[in-house]
């Protein structure tokens, strides 16, 4: 599988297209080399063509997703891969109709690919049908229980239903397996629940997580987002403990000053 394909499916996908050549070892004596008269035929090396599925993924790097779209179908036999490539292009052009189409026939021919299941995991969360969507990425878990990415999806599936308790803890324990996690930006990513105030509590609970990461610069960023969207206050920020690693730094108290003389 190549890289593209065991990426996480990320709007932004990136992928390189390596070409492979074969080198072939001379094994002429002196006399054979000075005497030989090598044809053009032999003295070229032959260069085989990108398949179908090479192509798309060269124009999938370029984000140009229809032709890849075109590319990816005239592979000779569209595998389970495929169908989740062209999924993914669907995605990225947000047409959730095909994407689910793709990740479902990808599905039928792998039931337990976790990438795939996440994959259709977003694609729900994007309709908002969040019980579908839940059962897309416990299904991938049960294959894979240390998946950061479908934790953290999870994660953020549960405050857009409010469930903020819930979603924090699985947030948790996604920056258990991977405390980087909120700072992967590629691939299919839940998009941003539609009220200001989901997306408040969204922002407060990715402060925290990225408190528990050492990413202090960005735990203060989502606070003023969380702030703005008014999820919460001054007061309550304060008296969070898990944010007691920020007091003292110039950007929080900052924060905090303005939010108490408004």
């Amino acid at each position: 599988m190549s890289s593209f394909a065991k990426s996480r499916w990320l709007p932004a996908v990136s992928t390189a297209f390596f070409a492979a050549s074969l080198m072939g070892s001379a094994q002429s004596s002196t006399s054979e080399f000075a005497t030989a008269r090598p044809t053009l035929e032999s003295s070229v090396p032959s260069v085989s063509q990108p398949t179908p599925e090479a192509v798309g993924d060269s124009l999938m790097a370029h984000r140009r997703y229809q032709a890849a779209i075109g590319s990816y179908k005239q592979s000779p036999q569209i595998s389970a891969e495929v169908w989740n490539k062209m999924g993914i292009a669907y995605q990225m052009m947000f047409n959730l109709q095909d994407a689910t189409r793709c990740y479902q026939e990808s599905l039928r021919l792998e039931p337990k690919n976790v990438n795939v299941l996440n994959n259709l995991g977003t694609v729900y969360d994007s309709m908002k049908q969040y019980k579908q969507a839940v059962k897309m990425y416990h299904k991938a878990l049960k294959v894979d229980a240390k998946s950061a990415l479908v934790l953290k999806n999870l994660g953020t599936d549960l405050l857009a239903q409010h469930q903020y308790k819930k979603g924090w803890e699985v947030y948790k324990q996604a920056l258990v397996v991977d405390p980087q996690i909120f700072d992967h930006t590629s691939g299919p990513r839940i998009e941003n629940p539609a009220s200001i105030q989901d997306r408040g509590a969204m922002n407060y609970y990715m402060a925290k997580g990225c408190v528990r990461a050492g990413k202090n610069d960005r735990a203060i960023e989502y606070l003023r987002q969380a702030l703005n969207e008014g999820f919460t206050n001054a007061k309550k920020i304060a008296a969070d403990q898990e944010f007691a690693g920020l007091r003292g730094m110039a950007a929080y108290d900052q924060l905090i000053a303005e939010q108490k003389a408004q």
